[in-house]
């Protein structure tokens, strides 16, 4: 997905404002200013007249926030009348574009929605005496044009936060049912080997160049090719496993047409190099399993805890399953108190040697559907499945309470004691996921602000 560009987008705003008189934008700006609130109450009841749509803004709370957020959209929409002004709108457009792709609001609705304003904001406009036939329909023209730019920036934010929340979806699929690294390895090694097998088979019953199996379409060429390459995206040793299929299927096999039947030492030579071609994708394949079986796995290195990359994969899919089940979760943001003395004091190693026995103390208190990350550095995130806040928070305070009592063993025979702050907040149906991680994470300042080594739980 191409970057937006916020000078063509700039530009092509400066325009519609600058092709308009100035009567034509401040009554445009006055007339959005007074009708927020009834633009705002026609869009929402036509959208909530659509089961689609209404799947989305039932939530008593969504109605409540997004109905003031529209009538502050509508307002600011037409309230530029600057170049100046023009930067922090674009981006707000692309905010609010990203927020629908991270929600699923599909496309559609919004620009249906969108469709809806235009046609009412129009009636609104001609009703108007101040204007005159002239300027009422230079008005309207302005109107549809700047709410058409507007669904065009929010189009190309939502494609491509949708584009990548969908990568982020296929890796967090490769990852789940691949979370044994090991396993996967043989498999792929023995697929390898297979191939191998059968070309020495079919060269030894004298099968025709033609017919000789490629390996691009062998059980790992198809493997490597549409989950493996992407997996291991970027890697070295990918391109080099690629490069290698390629060469024995556009090269090596077909010189294999070109050995004269009688000439077993040609075509000896013909099996070691292809043999060779195949160890060394052998080779490069452990390379990369070896490298990339926690990082890419979506595990930290040092933890091995859930780094952040699925982050928005795992929310995304329990905000679903919540809203579909009528269920809840927790969060539980935690951090580390006064950790940069504990790096500053004993170092780098003895910080690395906190985060790994914490790492361990926090997996060893969940339990199996529950979800732990590091965020970086000595943040933490937990995701409790399926409880309700008294739970939630009886597992905040015992994790709490362990870490205060527990020995941190540190290289060179060194200990010390810890303390973590905690912030809880229980998911309350809202489908952005990024309002329940705001609220854990104000939790958390405010236990660190109330003096560290506490709990504090918020709500809505």
């Amino acid at each position: 997905m191409p970057k937006i560009s916020p000078e063509r987008l700039t530009q092509e705003w400066e325009y519609l404002l600058t092709s308009q008189t100035e009567t034509v934008r401040q009554r445009v700006q006055t007339l959005a200013s007074l009708h927020q609130e009834a633009l705002a109450t026609y869009f929402y009841d036509h959208m909530l007249a659509d089961p689609t749509a209404s799947q989305f803004l039932s939530h008593h709370q969504v109605q409540d926030r997004l109905h003031r957020s529209m009538q502050r959209w509508v307002e600011s929409l037409f309230s530029a009348q600057t170049v100046d002004a023009l930067a922090p709108l674009i981006a707000q457009q692309v905010q609010i574009g990203e927020v629908h792709a991270r929600i699923g609001i599909p496309v559609h609705l919004v620009l249906r929605g969108a469709r809806r304003l235009k046609e009412r904001f129009s009636e609104v406009i001609h009703a108007d005496d101040t204007l005159g036939t002239a300027n009422s329909y230079m008005a309207s023209r302005f109107v549809a044009n700047v709410i058409d730019t507007s669904m065009e920036i929010m189009s190309q934010a939502y494609s491509g936060s949708h584009d990548r929340q969908s990568r982020s979806e296929e890796a967090y699929r490769l990852f789940s049912i691949s979370q044994h690294v090991g396993a996967e390895r043989e498999r792929q090694k023995a697929a390898l080997l297979a191939w191998e097998n059968q070309m020495m088979f079919e060269q030894a019953v004298g099968t025709d160049a033609a017919q000789l199996p490629r390996i691009s379409t062998s059980e790992f060429g198809l493997w490597f090719r549409h989950k493996g390459l992407h997996a291991f995206h970027g890697s070295p040793e990918a391109g080099l496993i690629m490069d290698a299929i390629d060469h024995i299927d556009e090269v090596l096999l077909p010189v294999f047409a070109l050995v004269r039947p009688d000439s077993q030492a040609d075509r000896i030579r013909q099996m070691r190099e292809l043999h060779e071609a195949t160890k060394g994708i052998a080779y490069h394949l452990d390379n990369l399993f070896e490298q990339n079986n926690e990082l890419e796995a979506g595990r930290d290195a040092l933890t091995r805890l859930l780094n952040r990359k699925y982050l928005p994969v795992v929310m995304s899919k329990e905000v679903h399953f919540a809203r579909k089940r009528k269920s809840s979760f927790a969060l539980l943001a935690l951090d580390i108190d006064h950790f940069k003395l504990v790096n500053d004091t004993h170092g780098h190693e003895g910080g690395d040697a906190v985060l790994q026995q914490l790492g361990l103390i926090l997996n060893n208190t969940c339990r199996g559907g529950d979800y732990i990350f590091r965020m970086g550095g000595e943040e933490f995130l937990m995701l409790l499945v399926d409880v309700g806040s008294a739970s939630a928070m009886m597992v905040a305070q015992k994790l709490r309470h362990q870490v205060e009592h527990e020995i941190f063993r540190l290289p060179l025979d060194k200990s010390l004691k810890l303390t973590i702050s905690i912030g809880l907040t229980m998911y309350n149906g809202h489908p952005d996921y990024q309002h329940t991680l705001r609220l854990a994470d104000d939790a958390l300042y405010q236990a660190k602000r109330e003096g560290r080594n506490r709990v504090v739980y918020l709500d809505s």
